[in-house]
Order: C-alpha cells, then sequence, then structure tokens
C-alpha cells in the first residue's frame, strides 16, 4: 500500500509594503471633494453671486450716470463690481474650504486617510492643491464671464479696457485674493479642526475687524493696513484705486502697494497653513 507524501508547505513571501504615491494621494482627494454634494451647491452659489452681482451693480452704475465724466476715474470705478462681488461671492467658498478639511474629522474619515499615507503632511498638502486648482478655474470662469457680460451690455457707459495692464492685474487679482482666501480658511479649519471656529474666525477677520480697527487710535489705525481683508484686496484694485485709498488712513500709517498687500496676505496664510502642519505631524487626528 503506497503512501501520499503531502508536498512540503512554501515559505511565503513577504507581502511588499504598499506605497500611495503623492499622484494617488491627489486622486484620492479629487474624487472626495466632487464626491460631496456641498461642493457642487458652494461652488454654484459662487458663480452665480459673482457673476449675477457683477452685472446688477454695473446697470445700478449705468443707471447712477457713471460714465458722465474724466475717463481715468470711470475706469476704476468700473472695477467695483468685481471687488463687490468677490467679497459677497468668497462666503461660499469660505464654507466649502473649511468643511473640506473639517468634515473629515467630525466624521472620522481623516483617520483612513492618516492610514493610507502615515507622514500624514501629504495629505494637507494633497488637499491645498486640489482645492487651490478648483477654486482659482471657478473664480476666473466667473469673472470672466461677468466681463464678457458687463462689457456686452454695458460698454457704451462702462468702457473697461481689458488691453490696459493695470485692468488686467486688477482682475486676475481679484481671482487670486478670492482663491487665497479660500485656502486660508482650509488651513485655519487643518488647525483648529472645527467647522464653525474656521469658518466665523475667517469671516471675522475678513468683515469685522476691518470696522473695529477704524477706532480713532492709532495702535489699532497702524495694525489695519496689515489685516488680512484689508492688504489682500489691494491687488483687486488698480494702482491708482490703491494709492487713492491711503488718503482714508491717518498721517503715518504704513502704505502697502498692490503686490505688497498680496504678500502680506500669503504670510497669513503660510503661518497657518504651517501651524496646520506641524499639528497633523504631532498630534493625533
Amino acid at each position: 500500500m503506497s503512501t501520499v507524501t503531502a508536498p512540503a508547505p512554501t515559505q511565503a513571501k513577504p507581502v511588499a509594503k504598499a506605497h500611495l504615491s503623492f499622484p494617488h494621494l491627489l486622486r484620492s482627494e479629487w474624487i472626495k471633494f466632487w464626491t460631496v454634494r456641498s461642493t457642487a451647491w458652494s461652488l454654484s452659489i459662487f458663480f452665480v453671486v459673482t457673476v449675477a452681482l457683477i452685472v446688477l451693480i454695473s446697470l445700478a452704475l449705468k443707471n447712477a450716470g457713471v460714465g458722465d465724466g474724466p475717463p481715468g476715474p470711470v475706469e476704476d470705478r468700473v472695477l467695483g463690481p468685481y471687488t463687490v462681488a468677490a467679497q459677497l461671492g468668497q462666503i461660499a467658498l469660505v464654507v466649502l474650504a473649511a468643511l473640506a478639511i473639517t468634515g473629515e474629522y467630525s466624521t472620522g474619515m481623516i483617520r483612513s486617510s492618516l492610514t493610507a499615507a502615515p507622514r500624514r503632511t501629504p495629505v494637507i498638502w494633497a488637499k491645498f492643491l486640489v482645492l487651490g486648482g478648483v477654486f482659482f478655474v471657478v473664480a476666473l470662469a466667473a469673472n470672466l464671464l461677468g466681463a464678457v457680460l458687463q462689457q456686452a451690455f454695458f460698454s457704451d457707459d462702462l468702457k473697461l479696457d481689458l488691453g490696459d495692464p493695470q485692468i488686467q492685474r486688477a482682475l486676475f487679482g481679484t481671482v487670486l485674493y478670492t482663491t487665497t482666501i479660500a485656502l486660508l480658511s482650509f488651513a485655519l479649519g487643518a488647525l483648529v479642526r472645527h467647522s464653525a471656529a474656521a469658518i466665523a474666525i475667517v469671516l471675522g477677520a475678513l468683515l469685522v475687524l476691518p470696522l473695529l480697527f477704524q477706532i480713532p487710535w492709532k495702535p489699532l489705525q497702524e495694525i489695519q493696513p496689515f489685516l488680512p481683508g484689508v492688504a489682500g484686496s489691494n491687488i483687486t484694485q488698480t494702482d491708482a484705486q490703491v494709492e487713492a485709498g491711503w488718503d482714508s488712513f491717518p498721517p503715518g500709517v504704513a502704505h502697502l502697494t498692490a503686490w505688497e498687500g498680496y504678500a502680506v496676505l500669503l504670510a497669513y496664510l503660510a503661518v497657518v497653513l504651517v501651524g496646520a502642519l506641524v499639528r497633523i505631524k504631532k498630534s493625533d487626528a
């Protein structure tokens, strides 16, 4: 009677440790961003509000006879609809940017992301790049459409010279300002990890602090030009508008140019973002 010899057990080969590359993280964050229902709603609200405000404020300026006067000041005032649209429309992006990171902390989904990327900081960078790219494109599209509609319906009264480098820089600066403010909201959300706190801090800095710092007390007045909203919004104006705004500050207060003001806003973003990166690296989710 023959015996059947069982094959010797083979030693299992060690499984190679999975490596999630940064492009994979980007793709993951892109998918997560667009699968949340609030994304489409918030971006749509921002787009519609921005375009509508540009058109409606242009109509109001036309009815007010803003075109009757010297050509220089008229060009500057015609940019007003874009500034107002950016200041109001950005609220939708501020909320969406904060929720993009705080929502994962509230649901616990962030733990899955950090498990897949143990180094942690690439998760923040991937979200940062996805949000920044989407916000920039949507803001650019909204302002371009607003400019097209403004010139189509109000070009006889509101002459906006799109060939003027100052006008081009101001319009492009409006897109930069809107995107940077939204990214600041994201960075604050990553730092404080609480939706209401992040949104309240950003909106408070943009809407409330400029009013408080108008109190006639010299230390407050000297700080006012360096507030994120005040400094950053310089990039949305022509040099003539920025210099005209200097008259609203008391003597001796620092005067920031358009790019200097935007650099101040970038500094706020950098400080908050570094704080968020340090916290996610050092503390548990």
